[in-house]
């Protein structure tokens, strides 16, 4: 069970580099791409298993990756009513992004 709301609706916006996500609660966020592949919530990107769970800053959805990191969007699937995982040109698929990740991450307008 989640304690973040649940997404509405989802929209990729390739061009824009965007993932749209409207939530339950009324909230409408734009997430920028390249900072969604850039907080990527798996082990390896995390830095290990320890550091799994710990909060992201807000900030950190405006970053980019370093270069050779592809943020270059093949596919986005849903993950039941958990979350989300992308799936990068690069290859990498293992960062599943829960509701409670991404929705305290919604950048102001």
């Amino acid at each position: 069970m989640t304690d973040s709301p649940l997404p509405r609706n989802i929209t990729v916006d390739r061009q824009n580099q965007l993932l749209i996500v409207e939530w339950e609660d009324g909230a409408y966020c734009e997430y920028p791409l390249p900072g969604i592949r850039y907080i990527c919530p798996c082990a390896d990107c995390r830095g290990g298993h320890e550091n799994m769970g710990k909060p992201i800053p807000p900030e950190d959805i405006f970053k980019t990756p370093a270069p050779g990191i592809s943020t270059d969007l093949v596919d986005a699937k849903l993950v039941g009513n958990y979350g989300i995982q992308f799936f990068w040109a690069d290859g990498h698929n293992a960062g599943l992004y829960s509701w409670n990740i991404l929705r305290p991450l919604c950048p102001a307008k």
